[in-house]
């Protein structure tokens, strides 16, 4: 069973819990500073490992009028910003090979999103980064299919490999979870996510935007969480309903300090008691 170290954290499907929380994108410095803060407060009042996410720019949302963030320059400033402040690792999405290594020189955690996750150029360049690579699997793909993307990470030397579980394509604007994929997925022996707020989306399914339903995110996370993975990634907001994107599947950020020391109770079962496929 392989272990990634992320700065201060050691990340792995029998370690403590990590939660992979903030804002779908990066709307501003204090806005992301404020996210960050009471996430981290939430994390270690549970005992919860804690990673600050956002994205500088969303470069797959439906409708060609949908926002898109602060850009790649604003934007790791920003991240930048609330990993010194926080003293937390932050991780963004990249959507170019050129991108990886612009934001590996500031990030912790290079996401490779789902829509890319077979795209060996994208895939061998986050990996040349020497940062941590999380691959969300393709809404298409089989978890079994997972361990090609790992051969080509691996390829290049870098053994930090995280992968992310967010839903399977079930019919239109519709997604499933299936949670057998969790240990499918551990069996290549890297760390497992369950993206709990993106399993819930419906995507495209407002017609220029995407739906979800945000009820159902605690849901999945405690699902996961009780059959025992590395992290669990929520997107959470002040205002959901408001937020430029992803609103309709984000928690409130109220609710996630509650969240947060239910899934680690549930963590501690899971640890002690391992699922054996």
């Amino acid at each position: 069973m392989t272990h990634v170290q992320i700065g201060d954290l050691l990340i792995g499907n029998d370690r403590p819990l990590t939660v992979i929380a903030g804002p779908c994108q990066l709307e501003s410095e204090d806005h992301a500073q404020m996210i960050a803060g009471k996430m981290k407060d939430a994390c270690a009042a549970a005992g919860a490992q804690y990673v600050f996410k956002a994205s500088y720019d969303k470069a797959n949302r439906t409708s060609l009028s949908g926002k898109r963030g602060l850009g790649i320059d604003r934007g790791l400033k920003v991240l930048e910003s609330v990993a010194r402040a926080n003293k937390v690792p932050v991780l963004t999405d990249v959507h170019s090979e050129d991108q990886c290594e612009v934001a590996g020189s500031v990030v912790d955690i290079l996401q490779i999103p789902a829509f890319l996750c077979r795209q060996t150029d994208m895939l061998l360049a986050a990996g040349k980064t020497g940062k941590a690579v999380n691959v969300k699997k393709g809404q298409w793909l089989a978890p079994w299919e997972m361990g090609n993307i790992v051969d080509k990470i691996r390829s290049t030397g870098n053994e930090k490999i995280l992968l992310t579980e967010r839903g399977t394509s079930f019919g239109y604007n519709t997604l499933v979870t299936d949670m057998r994929g969790l240990p499918q997925m551990a069996q290549t022996g890297y760390p497992v996510v369950m993206d709990a707020t993106h399993a819930v989306a419906s995507p495209g399914g407002k017609g220029t935007s995407s739906g979800g339903q945000r009820e159902f995110a605690p849901v999945l996370a405690r699902a996961a969480v009780a059959i025992g993975v590395a992290a669990v990634f929520l997107e959470t907001h002040e205002d959901p309903d408001n937020a430029p994107s992803d609103g309709p599947n984000m928690v409130y950020l109220d609710q996630m300090p509650a969240l947060i020391q239910t899934l680690m109770r549930f963590d501690a079962l899971a640890k002690d008691n391992p699922v054996a496929i």
